[in-house]
């Protein structure tokens, strides 16, 4: 195989429709020749939330406008592609269909190994893009529909610490932001209003704080956010709720992360090693500097992903591809969507009533 392969990467889980090529490298750090994101804002925005049949007719509408742009960025012939890798799952189940046919059918028209990836591995190995790191590591993925830590031992090696038992924390985001009217996406945006609020204006719950280890929920939070905006009658009054809700989600990470910091510590035999948070929510400036402290202060190196590969990406997706592809791990043309593909399959399901920590 080339020393120099080149990955095309394609990602259609939810409301992006995006391709990216990558090229491996002798270094360890592959080079991104293209990332080409396509975002759905605007299709979703009247309904306040991503409409699954409006993403899946969108990313049908983009989804060879978008390959034929990350080529032509990319300075790279199509016959040149060592293999192609799109997200197999977890996801909607008619957004993967697009993207994962689209591979399948482009790998085969090339005669070039086909890959199913990931998207939580995507996010797990997204930092790789920039540097190189050893394994193990901690990771905690913090995105609109994930929130999980994990001891990263090697590419298909996870083993789940802790999860979310409800919410995730990019949903808590979302919720809240359009809770006080922030227009959709939200959860971005939400960093703003509470940059102008005061974040000791409500006490809210931090939910098992004190229990489950390092999972974590945030339902209750998000409910409490209701009940004190139905009497809320200020412009100020909803920014000084939006920092309170920021400062308690910060004070909530900043106790996991110790509580899984010394979890992998102690499964893994170490004192110190990297911590890489991932994820959309991981460009949120406030949870980064808590992480960052939390880090210093348990010796641990905190990593982040550039801001533009936080978010879903198709590099991520190429990164994994040019994993697998090092090491012959490709998939058959026949491989099935999986919208709730998970990273460590041991892992117990904690989501529901009745979940016991």
């Amino acid at each position: 195989m080339s020393e120099k392969p080149i990955i095309l990467g394609i990602e259609t889980s939810c409301d992006e429709t995006a391709v990216s090529l990558i090229q491996g490298d002798t270094s360890g750090v592959p080079k991104i020749l293209s990332n080409i994101i396509s975002s759905q804002v605007d299709v979703h925005k009247e309904f306040g939330g991503v409409v699954p049949e409006l993403a899946a007719r969108s990313h049908l509408e983009k989804i060879h406008l978008i390959a034929n742009k990350a080529l032509v960025k990319s300075k790279i012939r199509i016959d040149k592609i060592s293999a192609v890798a799109a997200t197999a799952g977890p996801g909607l189940i008619v957004c993967l269909t697009v993207g994962l046919n689209f591979g399948k059918a482009l790998a085969a028209s090339l005669n070039v190994p086909f890959i199913g990836v990931n998207h939580l591995e995507g996010h797990a190995l997204s930092t790789k893009l920039q540097k190189k790191i050893e394994y193990p590591y901690l990771l905690l993925l913090i995105s609109g529909g994930h929130s999980q830590f994990l001891s990263v031992n090697g590419l298909g090696k996870y083993n789940r610490l802790g999860t979310t038992i409800d919410d995730a924390l990019g949903e808590a985001y979302d919720k809240t932001a359009k809770l006080l009217g922030i227009e959709f996406p939200g959860g971005p945006k939400l960093e703003s209003f509470a940059e102008k609020g005061d974040p000791n204006k409500f006490e809210l719950p931090k939910p098992i704080i004190n229990k489950g280890g390092c999972n974590m929920s945030f339902a209750g939070l998000k409910t409490a956010v209701l009940r004190i905006t139905k009497n809320i009658n200020s412009v100020q009054e909803k920014f000084d709720l939006a920092a309170s809700f920021q400062k308690t989600i910060e004070k909530i990470l900043y106790i996991k992360s110790k509580i899984a910091i010394e979890e992998f510590c102690k499964i893994n035999s170490v004192k110190n090693g990297s911590f890489v948070i991932a994820g959309g929510v991981a460009a949120n400036r406030g949870i980064r500097k808590r992480l960052i402290e939390i880090s210093q202060k348990k010796k641990f190196n905190p990593i982040f992903p550039d801001i533009n590969l936080c978010g879903d990406n198709a590099a991520m997706i190429a990164m994994v591809g040019l994993e697998k592809y090092k090491v012959k791990n490709f998939d058959n043309l026949d491989l099935n969507a999986n919208p709730r593909l998970a990273l460590d399959k041991n892992a117990k399901f904690l989501k529901g009533a009745g979940v016991k920590l």
